[in-house]
């Protein structure tokens, strides 16, 4: 039986997303290049394999330390009192925020499926807004926007989509926590 390559953590598209989002769209080149290296690398060799200054480069850094994924070692240069700063890359910490935070997304598609469930809702039509039953009697039935009859909808596709969106995001977090 072939045995794959185990797959690098910033290879994984749920990871890709989160550290645009963190950190821009550079953040993933950053991870992969601090990722490379078997010992902390500075802001300076970070700076030779990407196309952006040094200024920039810190600006990703810091934004990923105040996640804690990035972390640094500061030493002084004896001779000329400057500061040199050697950074590394936490792969398990990307793995932890993004589990807490698809645990925290799952949990609310949960609740909202439970309100789907529950509840009756009304829409003036496709690409419109739906309503529960409250706040469409509230507007008397009437699209508050358009001014269009609000009518009954059928949400069990709805509820559907939502049971297989949440179904992909634990099979995606499993696979996460396997990497890790």
């Amino acid at each position: 039986m072939a045995k794959f390559p185990k797959k690098k953590i910033y290879e994984y598209l749920l990871v890709k997303d989160f550290l645009i989002s963190v950190a821009g769209d550079y953040a993933i080149e950053l991870v992969k290049i601090c990722s490379g290296k078997r010992k902390p690398v500075t802001d300076e060799e970070i700076g030779k394999k990407l196309p952006l200054k040094i200024t920039e480069i810190r600006t990703i850094l810091n934004r990923l330390h105040y996640r804690g994924i990035a972390c640094y070692q500061k030493t002084k240069n004896v001779k000329t009192g400057w500061y040199s700063y050697t950074w590394e890359i936490k792969a398990p910490r990307i793995a932890t925020l993004i589990l807490e935070q698809q645990v925290e997304e799952i949990t609310k598609l949960e609740k909202e499926i439970e309100f789907e469930g529950t509840h009756a809702f009304f829409s003036a039509g496709k690409d419109s807004a739906f309503y529960p039953f409250e706040i469409a009697a509230e507007y008397g039935f009437k699209c508050p926007d358009t001014g269009r009859p609000l009518k009954a909808i059928n949400n069990k596709k709805r509820v559907k989509d939502l049971k297989k969106k949440i179904d992909l995001m634990k099979s995606e977090l499993t696979d996460l926590e396997k990497a890790i």
